[in-house]
């Protein structure tokens, strides 16, 4: 039983916390127009080549 009250008490704060999240609103800015660079990983085991 106590299992359940605090899975309530669990989800009733994290449903606060949502809720409360989205009444603020994102907040002001704007996103860099640069795209972010990044590369794909090598498989595992294998070796990098150099330039």
């Amino acid at each position: 039983m106590r299992a359940l009250i605090a899975a309530a008490i669990g989800l009733a704060a994290a449903l606060a916390i949502v809720l409360t999240m989205a009444a603020i609103g994102a907040p002001e800015g704007k996103t860099s127009p640069k795209p972010l660079l990044t590369t794909v990983p090598s498989a595992p085991g294998k070796i990098p080549q150099t330039k």
